[in-house]
C-alpha cells in the first residue's frame, strides 16, 4: 500500500513540497503521519539560528536545541546528521514511530523539517532535563521518595504501552535515565526511539546493528545482538536501581568485589542489606516496603535469563500492587554473573587502559620538557 501521509500546512510552508519530500514519502511504506511540516526558516527563527546557548544536550546523531516558535511553544529541536545512511534511517524510524504514537509517558514529537541538507525533529519542550541530570549532577531538584516511585511506575506504563499496547510494538533498545525526560510536574517521559525499531512481523531477531549504552544492556543483546522486548525489561531494572540510589551503574564502583551499581544490589540483597542502597539524600521519609518492592522487581527485571524477566504490563501490576511479587528472586549462578557483567568489565578495563596510556603520555612529554629546559640551562652556563 502507498503511504498515506497528512501533513498540515501554514501559508508559509506551502513552497515545502520538494524534492526531499517526495523521497521521504517514498520511503516510507504503509504507514499514515499526522504531523506538522516546519520549514527551515521556522526552525531557524525559533532556534536563533541553532545558537550555541539554546544547545541543550548532544544526542547518538546529533545536538539538541531548546526552540520557541511565534506562538510561543517551547520546542526540543533534534538536528540529525544529512550525511550519515545512519541518520537518515533514524530519521524515518522516529518519523514512522513517533509520529503514531501517543502516551502519557512518551515525548511528544509535534513535527518534522526536511530541507536543504537539514533532518529536524520538533519535540516539546520538558522542563526538568533528564531523569540523570536530577539523580546525578548537582540539580536544583530534589525528589522525594513518592516522586521516584511514581517517576519508576510511569516509565514501566510507557514501556508497556510501546511492546504491548501500540499496534507497532516497540523495542526501544536504549532506556537509560538520560532517555528519561521530566516535565514540569516531574511525570517522566520516554524519549529518543531513534534506536528503536519496528517489530511487527516478528517477536525477536538477531540485530547486526547492536545500539544501546554499556551498562544498560541486557547480555543476551551486548554479546550476541539478540533482540527482543525483554532488553528493554533490562535495561529499565538499571533505571529502577539507579532512581533508588541516585547513582549512575556505569561510574559508581563501591569495592574490588562489585563492577557497578547492579552487580553491588546483588550482593546487597543476598546479605539482606538492601538499606545500604537507599540514596542518602532521602532521609529517613522513606516507604521501605515501596523501597524493597522497587528493588525486587529491579533484580527480576535483570535476571540473566530472558525468559525469568517479566513483561512490562507485569511490572507495573507488580509495582501497582495487583500481584505479587515473587518472594525468591532467581539467585544468578557465577556464569550467568559473568555474562551479565562482561561488557561492563571489558569496558571499565579499556576505560584503565586509556588512561595508563595518557598517563605514560603526559609522562613522556614532561619528561622531554625537562630535557628540553636542562639542555637550555647547560647551554646558558656556558655562554
Amino acid at each position: 500500500a502507498n503511504a498515506m501521509i497528512r501533513i498540515y500546512l501554514s501559508q508559509e510552508n506551502t513552497k515545502f513540497c520538494n524534492s526531499s519530500l517526495l523521497i521521504f514519502w517514498t520511503a516510507l511504506n504503509g504507514v499514515e503521519l499526522q504531523m506538522v511540516c516546519f520549514t527551515l526558516k521556522q526552525i531557524k527563527t525559533a532556534t536563533k539560528n541553532f545558537d550555541a546557548s539554546n544547545k541543550i544536550g548532544e544526542g547518538g546523531f546529533g545536538p539538541v536545541y531548546k526552540g520557541q516558535l511565534l506562538d510561543g511553544t517551547l520546542v526540543a529541536v533534534k538536528q540529525l546528521s544529512s550525511q550519515s545512511k545512519q541518520g537518515n534511517r533514524e530519521f524515518l524510524n522516529e518519523i514512522s514511530t513517533i509520529s503514531c504514537l501517543q502516551h502519557p509517558n512518551l515525548v511528544k514529537l509535534h513535527g518534522c523539517c526536511i530541507e536543504a541538507d537539514q533532518l529536524l525533529l520538533v519535540y516539546e519542550y520538558l522542563d526538568n532535563n533528564s531523569l540523570a541530570s536530577v539523580l546525578f549532577e548537582n540539580s536544583r531538584l530534589n525528589l522525594d521518595w513518592p516522586t521516584r516511585f511514581r517517576i519508576c511506575l510511569g516509565i514501566a506504563r510507557g514501556l508497556a504501552f510501546l511492546h504491548e499496547e501500540s499496534s507497532l510494538k516497540i523495542v526501544h533498545r536504549d532506556i537509560k535515565a538520560t532517555n528519561v525526560l521530566l516535565d514540569g510536574q516531574l511525570n517522566p517521559k520516554i524519549s529518543d526511539f531513534g534506536l528503536a525499531r519496528l517489530t511487527e512481523d516478528e517477536k525477536t531477531h538477531i540485530s547486526t546493528r547492536v545500539a544501546g549504552t554499556i551498562g544498560y544492556m541486557a547480555p543476551e543483546y551486548a554479546l550476541w545482538g539478540y533482540l527482543t522486548d525483554k532488553a528493554d525489561v533490562y535495561s529499565f531494572g538499571v533505571v529502577l536501581l539507579e532512581t533508588v540510589s541516585g547513582k549512575n551503574n556505569n561510574n559508581y564502583m563501591p569495592s574490588h568485589t562489585s563492577i557497578c551499581l547492579l552487580d553491588w544490589a546483588c550482593h546487597l540483597h543476598l546479605s539482606g542489606s538492601i538499606e545500604e542502597l537507599i540514596d542518602q539524600r532521602l532521609g529517613s521519609d522513606i516507604n521501605k516496603q515501596e523501597v524493597e518492592k522497587i528493588v525486587k522487581v529491579a533484580l527480576l527485571c535483570t535476571s540473566a535469563t530472558p525468559s525469568l524477566r517479566p513483561i512490562m504490563s507485569e511490572v507495573v501490576s507488580m509495582l501497582e500492587g495487583r500481584i505479587a511479587i515473587p518472594d525468591e528472586i532467581p539467585e544468578a549462578s557465577t556464569y550467568s554473573n559473568d555474562l551479565r557483567f562482561k561488557a561492563m568489565k571489558d569496558f571499565h578495563q579499556e576505560r584503565q587502559n586509556q588512561k595508563l596510556i595518557q598517563t605514560q603520555t603526559q609522562n613522556t612529554i614532561t619528561i622531554r620538557t625537562d630535557m628540553g629546559s636542562s639542555s637550555a640551562s647547560t647551554t646558558n652556563m656556558f655562554d
